[in-house]
């Protein structure tokens, strides 16, 4: 049995609240978490990169000089890899980096994520996070008061423009709704933030009575 700190919705430390870790599973299963973020990082790669081969490279093709008698290593082209200007070895070429994860796995990874941060105390909870209209300034205090001073994700029940007009500019800080959080947009941040209202989502998507469908993708 963990805790996790609850702050009010100005950032007042209320209590800490007693959490069953057990939800998310019972060990960390690292190697899979890793696949996870492979696969996120990899599929947001545009695979663009390229460089000229010798067959690319612009030149005349004729032999720069005779094969012998001339005292210099044989030459056959300009466009030869060991020459300046010429083409490139093995160098990156145009392809797709994308790769896939049954949903399973992807569920599997994000049950691990979640109890990573719970078992390493980085999980903390606001009753709510909402503002009328946007509030950059207040939003900083918000999370200044409450400790948060690297980064931090930023998780909601449902999508607030207000707040996430609020944060978009604060550095380091990036704001989910609950149903699309994965392993990746986890691990990639030092804090969670969760509002009450989207820990009691993921609670009840992990809980006992978990469905058969969802991944985190």
């Amino acid at each position: 049995m963990g805790s996790y700190p609850l702050y009010d919705s100005s950032g007042a430390f209320l209590r800490h609240v007693e959490f069953d870790e057990k939800v998310f599973g019972d060990s960390v299963n690292v190697p899979l978490m890793h696949a996870c973020v492979v696969m996120y990082e990899g599929n947001l790669r545009q695979g663009t990169a390229c460089t000229k081969e010798r067959g690319d490279v612009a030149g005349s093709t004729r032999k720069p000089w005779q094969q012998k008698h001339t005292g210099r290593a044989r030459a056959g082209s300009r466009k030869s890899p060991i020459w300046r200007g010429g083409g490139t070895i093995f160098g990156p070429r145009p392809r797709s980096y994308r790769t896939k994860m049954n949903r399973k796995m992807l569920k599997a990874a994000l049950k691990s994520a979640l109890l990573s941060k719970f078992t390493d105390k980085e999980v903390l909870v606001i009753e709510k996070f909402s503002f009328a209209e946007p509030a950059t300034a207040e939003a900083s205090r918000i999370l200044r008061r409450i400790g948060i001073r690297g980064r931090v994700l930023v998780g909601v029940e449902a999508h607030d423009e207000n707040l996430w007009k609020s944060v978009r500019n604060l550095g380091g800080v990036s704001m989910k709704i609950a149903p699309d959080i994965n392993a990746r947009d986890l691990l990639r941040q030092k804090k969670v933030l969760f509002t009450q209202g989207a820990l009691d989502e993921l609670r009840r998507k992990f809980g006992p009575g978990e469905g058969k469908d969802g991944g985190g993708r």
